[in-house]
């Protein structure tokens, strides 16, 4: 791995329907929900960039604005932000394995995906 390596970043979402196609992998779904402008969510986007590289194709990682996607947080009931939820399709709904909000540690939410991944 060289100095300046392509590392993989979370997905920014534009709409629900990115979220739907996301689930059909099968893999668990890391939604982080965020607005611009919120001091919690700059400090958590580095640590979300991480674990979307440290996941990547075991887990998708994707990150939806308050601005792009109000329809995702009332969906959710999203009430703060960051709010993270790992999702998985089951049947024909969502299983919601973990919610958390404000700002959690790395080990934590890395914890949480792994346990999500060996479930599925």
């Amino acid at each position: 791995m060289g100095l300046f390596s392509n590392r993989v970043k979370a997905q920014q979402i534009k709409t629900a329907v990115e979220l739907d196609a996301a689930l059909v992998s099968g893999r668990p779904v890391f939604l982080d929900f965020m607005k611009h402008g919120c001091q919690p969510c700059q400090v958590m986007d580095g640590i979300i960039n991480e674990l979307a590289d440290e996941f990547h194709g075991d887990a998708v990682v994707l990150k939806a604005n308050l601005a792009n996607v109000p329809d995702l947080f009332s969906r959710f009931k999203v009430r703060s932000t960051p709010t993270f939820v790992i999702v998985t399709k089951q049947g024909d709904g969502l299983h919601q394995r973990y919610r958390q909000s404000g700002l959690v540690k790395k080990a934590l939410l890395a914890d949480q995906i792994r346990r999500a991944v060996d479930s599925v």
